[in-house]
């Protein structure tokens, strides 16, 4: 380290007649001439950081656990059901597993969708609750980050990965009931709607429970709390609203079930599919229009994206 170099040096003079000499020294701080990157930068980082944190990755063991086990366990899903469907058709000819109504595309988000409801439930305060418990989030919305951008990047980052757990298992299913058929091509001629398909249907999955367990998250400091909240939110409304809702009958009880939030995003899987799964098959509320339906489901995605996005507006105020 080098000495710092003096180079003012000035005396002033009391009332008492005595002097007082004081000293300036150069400490080596430099302007920084380098390129200004801006809140684009910033909102990258938050966004790459964001998925870092939902799969664990640059943390201890025990934070990469219940992420990748629940990934594993929906990609373990979607190869079961290949298996399956390859072994039936090799066995009894091509098209048996589709004639005997073995599981396939339209089927899966109905199975799968409570193991990822529980893994937006796990994943998504992992976002939220630290930054505003330890006070990182000051540091964050420092300017030119602003709480509108760290949120829509944390949302990004999240709805990010819930994608990639909803798409993953059904593209090993495609893939699998491609190469096990008799003449992949033809299967893919045949089927290749499929794949806009799951894609959408995933998209509508991974948006709504991505978007509702972060507006939960969003109101805590606790990340327990708010996967409890999250999970009895889910867990309890299916049994409540059916079984009321069958009790009660006629519209009423339609609308009620339309309160079955499991459900919401089911429905619109239905209208993709154009097909009715097990989950929804009792469901009072399929009777309503598709576009009711559909509606329904943006009204509760909608709205819980704007809330979050309101509650973080106000911290950069």
């Amino acid at each position: 380290m080098t000495t710092p170099e003096k180079v003012v040096t000035a005396s002033s003079s009391n009332g008492a007649g005595d002097d007082a000499e004081g000293t300036v020294f150069d400490i080596g701080y430099q302007h920084y001439d380098g390129p200004r990157e801006g809140r684009n930068r910033a909102r990258l980082s938050v966004y790459k950081e964001g998925l870092k944190i939902s799969l664990g990755l640059g943390r201890g063991p025990r934070a990469k656990v219940l992420p990748w086990l629940f990934i594993g366990a929906l990609t373990l899903i979607g190869a079961g059901m290949a298996f399956a469907a390859i072994t039936i058709d090799r066995l009894a000819g091509d098209g048996t597993a589709e004639a005997v109504g073995l599981p396939s595309h339209s089927d899966f988000y109905g199975i799968a969708s409570i193991l990822m409801f529980i893994f937006a439930a796990i994943s998504g305060p992992e976002l939220l609750c630290p930054d505003r418990r330890d006070g990182v989030i000051n540091l964050y919305l420092v300017r030119p980050l602003t709480g509108t951008d760290y949120i829509v990047a944390r949302w990004g980052s999240f709805i990010t990965i819930m994608l990639v757990v909803a798409w993953l298992p059904q593209i090993i299913l495609m893939t699998g009931l491609t190469m096990g058929a008799e003449v992949p091509a033809d299967y893919l001629k045949d089927n290749w709607l499929n794949i806009p398909k799951f894609l959408g249907a995933g998209a509508a999955l991974a948006v709504y429970s991505g978007t509702i367990a972060l507006l939960v998250a969003g109101f805590t400091t606790r990340r327990a709390y708010a996967s409890v909240f999250m999970v009895g939110l889910f867990t309890v409304s299916t049994p409540f609203t059916f079984g009321l809702a069958q009790e009660i009958g006629g519209t009423a009880g339609k609308w009620l079930s339309m309160f079955n939030l499991s459900n919401i995003p089911m429905h619109v899987n239905d209208a993709i599919f154009d097909s009715v799964s097990g989950v929804t098959m009792d469901a009072p509320a399929g009777e309503f229009d598709t576009w009711v339906l559909v509606s329904w489901y943006f009204l509760w995605t909608l709205i819980p994206a704007g809330l979050l996005l309101f509650r973080y507006r106000r911290l950069s105020v």
